[in-house]
């Protein structure tokens, strides 16, 4: 797989113009102008640069990470480093909008570096690109207006610190266009709730507890085709509780039935739960339920 250490050998190999910076290249689109087109298809490839942009329209298969894009019209779309990057062909651009790419480098030594990592759409499956209503998107267009007038200036010591300004504006904006699109779909985030208790509730019950151990989110996750940052969040936003809270819901629910079974002791229990210590096992029990796996027994135990 081909891997682009530098945004100069990223955007030549898109075939698209040099920038005016180094780390930095900034494509909008006037009112009738379009955005130089990259390359008609490519294989896999990766970089050292994140990518923020915006298109009208895409039609066609283009993929990113494991999975393949799935919007219509006013779509913002965020790349990090590192992530696969796949297109054909058959994908066609309306050359509108906007494309912002800057290496990692870019924000060395800035607040930036750190906070652009906790924003949790740089890692979503990319079926999940952000979707602008009119309002957010003249909001946004606003702000990459500024990060252009400053992108073509004359470079001076103000210059970074200005432009950096700007994106983390954007980003912080997007943040909230996050929150409220999370907020609108709460009949997909029921949906993928009962994916998760479904998939989860599948591997209890198979036996695979002993053998392979609990599972972790990434791997549930995996299985349902999304990514474990984005599972994560929507059940959050939809439920109050995380992806591992509602997988010990499941683990105590069942614990639970086996407890009352007097011919197990509290260590074969942990170990039939897939828990390779008993004690994690019995601290995590009386997290949840205010009482030791011994006092439940005794406490519910059949007569």
């Amino acid at each position: 797989m081909q891997h682009f250490k530098t945004l100069s050998s990223y955007l030549e190999y898109l075939d698209l113009p040099r920038s005016e910076h180094p780390m930095l290249s900034v494509f909008n689109s006037k009112e009738d102008g379009h955005l130089p087109c990259p390359r008609q298809s490519s294989p896999p490839i990766t970089n050292d640069c994140y990518s923020i942009s915006f298109k009208k329209y895409v039609e066609g298969n283009l993929n990113y990470g494991r999975t393949k894009y799935d919007f219509t019209n006013g779509a913002l779309i965020f790349i990090a480093p590192r992530q696969v990057l796949q297109w054909d062909s058959s994908v066609v651009f309306e050359q509108k909008g906007f494309s912002i790419n800057f290496h990692e480098d870019f924000l060395k030594g800035t607040e930036l570096a750190e906070q652009i990592k906790k924003y949790g759409f740089f890692s979503y499956s990319v079926n999940e690109a952000l979707h602008l209503s009119p309002k957010e998107e003249k909001q946004i267009a606003s702000i990459v207006k500024n990060i252009e007038i400053e992108y073509q200036n004359n470079q001076d010591a103000f210059s970074k610190e200005i432009i950096i300004s700007q994106l983390d504006t954007l980003l912080k904006y997007a943040n909230r266009f996050y929150e409220r699109q999370f907020l609108n779909r709460k009949e997909i985030s029921n949906n993928l709730l009962e994916q998760f208790n479904r998939h989860l509730t599948e591997y209890l019950e198979s036996g695979q507890l002993q053998e392979k151990g609990i599972p972790s989110i990434e791997q549930i996750a995996d299985k349902m085709s999304f990514s474990q940052r984005y599972l994560s969040d929507t059940l959050k936003k939809e439920t109050g509780k995380t992806t591992t809270e509602h997988l010990h819901l499941h683990l105590i629910d069942k614990a639970k039935n086996i407890l009352l079974q007097p011919n197990k002791s509290i260590s074969e229990v942990a170990y039939e739960l897939g828990f390779e210590y008993p004690p994690y096992f019995s601290r995590l029990f009386k997290k949840k339920e205010g009482i030791s796996p011994t006092e439940y027994r005794e406490k519910y135990k059949l007569n």
